[in-house]
C-alpha cells in the first residue's frame, strides 16, 4: 500500500522546517558539500540504512565532496510524509558530520 500524497499546504509547512531543500514538482532536493571525500561518503552510509530501515530510498548522486539527495514516493506519485520524515534524518546526519 502507497503512502497518502501530501497536500500543498502540508507540504509548505513541511518544508519552512527544511530550509537547505528546494522542490522541484515531486521531488525535494539537497546538495550537501562534505568536508572531504569519505566524510561524504560517511553520510551516503548513514542516510543509506536509515532508508533502508524505513524501506523508502533516495536518488543519491555523488559528485567528489557534493553529495545530492532527490526524495520522492515513487509509488505514491508525488511528495509523502516518508520523504519529509528522511529529509529530517539526512539534515541531522549532515549537521553531525560539520
Amino acid at each position: 500500500m502507497s503512502a497518502p500524497l501530501l497536500t500543498e499546504s502540508e507540504l509548505a509547512e513541511a518544508l519552512t522546517g527544511l530550509p537547505e531543500w528546494t522542490r522541484d514538482g515531486d521531488v525535494l532536493t539537497r546538495t550537501i558539500q562534505a568536508t572531504s571525500f569519505l566524510t561524504g561518503i560517511e553520510l551516503v552510509r548513514e542516510v543509506a540504512a536509515a532508508a533502508e530501515a524505513a524501506n523508502h530510498h533516495p536518488d543519491i548522486d555523488i559528485r567528489w565532496r557534493k553529495v545530492t539527495f532527490a526524495l520522492s514516493t515513487h509509488d505514491s506519485g508525488g511528495l509523502t510524509a516518508l520523504d519529509v520524515d528522511l529529509a529530517r534524518q539526512i539534515d541531522g546526519f549532515a549537521a553531525e558530520l560539520s
